[in-house]
């Protein structure tokens, strides 16, 4: 081809502009391809951020504008069109994806994700949680979810391309790379979860089968403990801080740390009554000597926004939730450790808690203490570094479990004992017989997925 040929082409099909805010008729594309460019929104100059979000649905938090690029590309597809990216995967499992997670559930398909976290995807080195998306212009089918590692090829790429035509294979191992075809992708907003392929198809299985922890229908809840805004002033071990019925036994992180609920003596002064009404402190005058000796706590915005009610604790108390038993669980750990705290104890904002009126506690800590629930932690929470997980209640909401009537009393049992004993192994046993796991399953859950 001559220069002045390549000159003419380039002139008619490349279009310099800005691709978020250029004027193009939607619907025009077969198919588009890109590594869009990866820039947070606090980098742009504020009329340009506004812009942005005002003409793209998607772009909301604080994120980057590469997902501004997948809303524009999906919303050029003819039916059947595809957009095939190559960028960061935080868009699946942070909070500023969850615009765009919804839009391509309401209206398009999943049929590809390639993690390549490990593969040198890009000419320079770069940080950038790269995987290789496919979306589609149809009714969602099934989806394909690969995991790769540094040794990924072009002979493995090539391999997996020719695999994932056929329909009706479902695993594939190569070098470098495992994959497996879903039946079909995960709905809604929520955040995608994350994993080896098997795992991934676990947990779809389990979420297809079973429903969540957290269930009005089974009075069953998980939530988070109570926030102060200020626990020197509200946290004490001075049982005579305050009047009597003001200390409320506090349940804290350090309680569990034996396995077992060992109270370290730690009280909440507590401004709430038992109708979750603020009360006057006025007629709490021990209470009212000791919240005067904070007095940081009226600086406090909450207490400058509402000046009369300066002495509140940020969350109010739940009377009610004192005496149930709760399954209480640290925020931070490597692993899913649920501890039982008989009643008599409110929790702290640094323990998450579960309770229940139809399930046997120890029934249910048994479930939880169990690699089941820990693979629906591990595929949706956020890893920190040396391997602690996050287990905060968006993510234990979203393990799944059966009915407790569909527990028999010989599996209750092994389920409590293993509860008991603190022994992973036999309650991952028993938890596998309760879900009807079967062993190729179970071999999954023993092999734990580890990404910092």
């Amino acid at each position: 081809m001559s220069d002045r040929s390549a000159a003419n082409l380039a002139r008619t099909w490349v279009r310099h502009a800005d691709f978020l805010l250029d004027q193009v008729e939607d619907r025009t594309a077969d198919v588009a391809i890109g590594n869009p460019p990866y820039i947070r929104y606090d980098d742009l100059d504020d009329d340009t951020a506004a812009t942005y979000r005002a003409t793209w649905s998607s772009m909301k938090g604080r994120g980057d504008i590469y997902v501004g690029f997948i809303e524009r590309s999906l919303a050029m597809l003819k039916p059947g069109g595809r957009v095939g990216f190559i960028c960061a995967d935080r868009w699946m499992r942070n909070q500023y994806g969850a615009g765009l997670r919804g839009l391509v559930a309401e209206r398009y398909a999943v049929e590809h994700v390639w993690t390549m976290h490990d593969v040198d995807a890009f000419e320079s080195e770069v940080s950038a949680y790269p995987a290789i998306t496919v979306l589609a212009n149809r009714r969602q089918g099934s989806a394909v979810v690969a995991d790769t590692t540094a040794e990924f090829s072009k002979s493995s790429a090539s391999a997996l391309v020719k695999w994932s035509g056929d329909e009706s294979l479902t695993d594939f191992t190569d070098v470098g790379v495992q994959a497996h075809r879903l039946p079909h992708w995960f709905a809604g907003d929520d955040l995608w979860p994350t994993g080896s392929p098997a795992r991934l198809a676990l947990v779809e299985l389990l979420t297809d089968r079973f429903g969540s922890l957290h269930d009005p229908e089974t009075g069953t809840k998980v939530s988070i403990g109570v926030a102060t805004g200020n626990d020197r002033a509200y946290v004490t071990k001075n049982p005579k801080a305050a009047e009597a019925d003001r200390m409320l036994p506090l349940a804290m992180r350090r309680d569990l740390m034996s396995g077992t609920f060992d109270w370290q003596g730690n009280y909440l002064v507590n401004p709430w009554d038992v109708d979750g009404n603020l009360v006057d402190l006025a007629d709490y005058p021990r209470m009212a000597e000791h919240f005067a000796g904070h007095p940081e706590l009226k600086q406090r915005f909450v207490a400058r926004n509402n000046p009369n009610r300066w002495h509140r604790t940020i969350d109010k108390v739940h009377a009610d939730l004192t005496a149930q038993p709760k399954l209480l669980l640290q925020d931070m750990k490597a692993h899913i450790h649920p501890v039982l705290e008989p009643g008599g104890f409110y929790p702290h904002h640094n323990l998450y808690y579960v309770v229940s009126t139809t399930w046997d506690m120890e029934v249910l800590g048994g479930l939880l203490l169990s690699r089941v629930a820990q693979a629906f932690i591990e595929a949706y929470c956020v890893r920190m570094r040396g391997g602690t997980l996050r287990f905060q209640a968006q993510y234990l909401k979203k393990i799944r479990v059966p009915g407790p009537e569909s527990i028999s009393d010989d599996l209750a049992g092994r389920l409590r004992t293993a509860f008991a004993d603190r022994d992973v192994d036999a309650a991952t046993v028993a938890a596998a017989e309760a879900y009807g796991i079967d062993p190729a399953a179970y071999d999954v859950l023993t092999s734990s997925d580890t990404e910092e």
